[in-house]
């Protein structure tokens, strides 16, 4: 009898049926995405009461108060600026640089490896590099400005309203641009010869034919890769609190940032769970709507 049930046990997983390989996978979708989201849901209408030492319904309270609150629509602008800003410029010159190593001469294939070398380190760390090299008084970032006469040594890159952001968003374009450039790259290199050949023999200028040929059939992928990145963007944490915590003043929140303020540092685990959950429908929409602009298709 054992060995039946042995035989019917090891048949099932052995069979057809896709059951027992994708019961993992569910069993991991369930407690680490949709239990969590329920939760901050149900958590959204509540708030940790010091005193009581235990969560206490309040209502619609935390998202009427979050719309009423000026450092969430600070934060949002902030968010929107970093997010904007940094995939422009990471596509560009992604893309620039993508032309320029798409080549079968020597040292060009050793190029394109060492591109992967800045996606292996964690972003805290990178923070931490750039956080000295933006030093106001040995960071070699900061010498170099002084010296072509960008920056005054009054006015320290992070800790100066103005620039803090851009000093921040330097480290995620070191970071992450060599992302972009792998993932044209890899569209580069797929794309067929023929209507280059045909591009030459018509007498096309470089620029005509990248912008008649290699942009229309890289559109895809360049939706795709914008659609990853601007994810990620979106929920930018690392950097800001490595190199600013948010500083100076109000100038490099964003909203993941003030969300993990809100919930760790001022014990309002409700209201945070507010702010993460406007984060996600946020970033639900904007890609959604990327997705039917762009006709992306998975």
């Amino acid at each position: 009898m054992a060995f039946v049930r042995t035989r019917g046990l090891r048949g099932y997983i052995t069979g057809d049926s896709p059951v027992p390989w994708l019961a993992p996978l569910v069993a991991m979708l369930v407690v680490f995405t949709i239990y969590p989201l329920f939760y901050n849901i149900w958590l959204s209408f509540h708030e940790y009461a010091p005193f009581k030492r235990r969560l206490v319904y309040v209502g619609t309270e935390n998202w009427n108060n979050l719309f009423a609150d000026p450092r969430f629509w600070e934060a949002l602008s902030v968010t929107f600026t970093y997010f904007f800003v940094l995939l422009a410029i990471q596509v560009v010159l992604g893309m620039i640089i993508a032309l320029l190593l798409d080549s079968d001469e020597p040292g060009f294939g050793l190029l394109r490896g060492l591109l992967t070398l800045t996606l292996v380190i964690p972003p805290a760390i990178t923070g931490m590099m750039f956080l000295l090299m933006e030093d106001p008084e040995f960071g070699v970032l900061t010498y170099i400005l002084e010296a072509m006469g960008i920056l005054s040594g009054q006015d320290p890159i992070l800790a100066t309203s103005s620039t803090a952001l851009a000093g921040v968003m330097l480290a995620d374009i070191w970071q992450w641009t060599p992302f972009m450039v792998l993932i044209f790259l890899a569209g580069l290199r797929s794309l067929p010869q023929e209507p280059y050949e045909a591009a030459m023999l018509d007498g096309a200028s470089a620029f005509q034919t990248f912008r008649r040929i290699t942009l229309p059939m890289m559109s895809k992928v360049i939706a795709v890769a914008v659609l990853i990145r601007g994810i990620d963007l979106f929920r930018a944490f690392d950097y800001m609190f490595v190199m600013t915590s948010g500083g100076p003043g109000t100038s490099t929140y964003t909203l993941s940032l003030y969300a993990w303020q809100q919930t760790f540092s001022f014990i309002k685990w409700g209201y945070g769970a507010t702010i993460s959950l406007v984060s996600l429908v946020l970033i639900l929409v904007i890609a959604n709507l990327f997705i039917w602009i762009a006709k992306v298709r998975w």
